[in-house]
């Protein structure tokens, strides 16, 4: 199978520079970091790609039983780096990707030698101990509305994850990416996502890891980025002074300066 077309690769910026795979989360696409790329295209070879079921990718490739689990996208990702044949990448990815970006390590350690984690969360639910930010009744709540009414979810929600509610147009492209979304794939990936608990894999995480959480966040609170922050041995835990759960497109200059000063401490 052809991978870079499975998965709508994109490869540009710097041809010779050190490679930085940029991977989106639930309901996006790559077109949601292209207020990252210009920051890191001068000295970064850059890869976009779409995970199966979301974007352009090719979706008579979907396979339900392979993506309810985040080890069949952690696959895509590797997948991805094998038809590259990159060696030594930085992983950086949003969200629920973030911990796909963790098992992907796992799955292919020569290929990823460093991850950025935005806004990212291990567990989404409540439990002894530890904070993810909602009840089990919460996340059954938030997939049976998602289920029985994708459409109508996507346009509740998008601005509520997004935040910044003075920016409307920021709410309203994340709905319009959902909304792209087919429904039954999306369907798969938020089950997978809401009910994943990847806590006991961050222990296991070996590279050089930035974790970049928002003062402000209803899906991944600021409890839950110190906890992967303090999981992570030798990691490095920025909290970006804004709000919601997608900085890279809410506030990308100081996304991108936390990017791009971590990177050239990898150089």
């Amino acid at each position: 199978m052809d991978i870079q077309r499975r998965n709508n690769v994109t490869v540009t910026g710097n041809p010779q520079g050190p490679t930085v795979v940029l991977a989106h989360g639930f309901g996006c696409d790559q077109n949601m970091w292209r207020l990252t790329v210009p920051a890191l295209a001068e000295d970064y070879r850059v890869v976009l790609f779409d995970y199966v079921g979301s974007g352009r990718s090719d979706l008579s490739a979907f396979c339900e039983t392979r993506y309810e689990s985040l080890a069949g996208y952690a696959q895509d990702v590797v997948d991805v780096c094998d038809a590259l044949d990159l060696r030594g990448a930085v992983f950086v990815g949003h969200s629920v990707s973030a911990m796909i970006g963790v098992l992907a390590a796992q799955m292919a350690p020569d290929r990823i030698g460093a991850l950025v984690m935005v806004a990212p969360s291990p567990r989404y639910i409540d439990d002894e101990g530890y904070r993810g930010g909602f009840s089990s009744q919460d996340i059954e709540e938030l997939l049976d509305s998602l289920e029985s009414n994708y459409l109508g979810w996507a346009a509740a929600m998008a601005p509520v994850i997004m935040g910044n509610a003075e920016r409307p147009e920021l709410g309203e492209e994340l709905t319009n990416s959902f909304c792209a979304t087919d429904p039954a794939m999306a369907r798969v990936f938020a089950r997978t996502t809401f009910l994943s608990d990847t806590r006991q894999d961050l222990k296991k995480v070996s590279v050089p890891t930035l974790v970049l959480d928002c003062t402000q966040d209803v899906i991944a609170p600021r409890e839950v980025g110190a906890f992967v922050h303090q999981a992570i041995p030798g990691s490095t835990l920025i909290t970006l002074d804004t709000t919601g759960h997608c900085p890279h497109m809410s506030a990308p200059e100081a996304t991108n300066q936390a990017i791009t000063g971590f990177l050239a401490g990898l150089r």
